[in-house]
């Protein structure tokens, strides 16, 4: 007898992410065989972790060549992503490789999303985003009750910064709510 078992939903999840891992990784290598072909390079196949939290989708590293995906919203969206986030990542890292330190959505960037990929260069993501928020701490001013993130808090709380909003330029105060 085993000395432990895993629930089959853990089981199911771990294959399917293992699926997506699979799928994502075979994306990126026809993109970089894509633009091989079409930009006649030999870009070499970048190393890929799925360990990006938070709102944010994708990450190039370009020195590193090397790609970042968030493992929560791909499985939420797994051909959006596939289909948008990869190409744009890799457009990153095509980019670096041939003009260096270049505005990270410039006229390149869009250049090789819309040339090499055939996708329409869009610089942030429309996934929902609930499930990756953080917690966030209501802040007032004269107009309007605004949320701020966990690490702009304490930011505020340790007196490194003040934030001011936007609209009525008043700064914002957090008015803990009572127990």
């Amino acid at each position: 007898m085993p000395l432990f078992t895993l629930p089959a939903v853990t089981i199911q999840s771990a294959k399917a992410m293992n699926e997506l891992h699979y799928r994502i990784t075979r994306r990126v290598s026809e993109c970089i065989s894509h633009a091989n072909l079409t930009l006649n390079t030999e870009f070499s196949a970048p190393a890929i972790r799925f360990d990006i939290r938070g709102k944010t989708a994708g990450m190039a590293l370009l020195q590193r060549w090397q790609l970042r995906f968030n493992p929560v919203l791909l499985a939420e969206n797994p051909d959006a992503f596939i289909e948008e986030v990869v190409p744009h990542e890799v457009s990153h890292l095509i980019v670096f490789a041939r003009f260096g330190r270049v505005r990270s959505h410039g006229k390149e960037w869009q250049s090789v999303m819309s040339q090499v990929f055939d996708v329409q260069p869009k610089t942030t993501h429309s996934f929902d985003i609930k499930s990756v928020e953080g917690k966030t701490f209501p802040y007032h001013c004269e107009c309007d009750v605004i949320p701020l993130s966990v690490r702009r808090h304490n930011k505020v709380q340790r007196q490194q910064v003040q934030y001011v909003c936007r609209r009525c330029k008043q700064p914002l105060v957090w008015k803990p709510s009572s127990p």
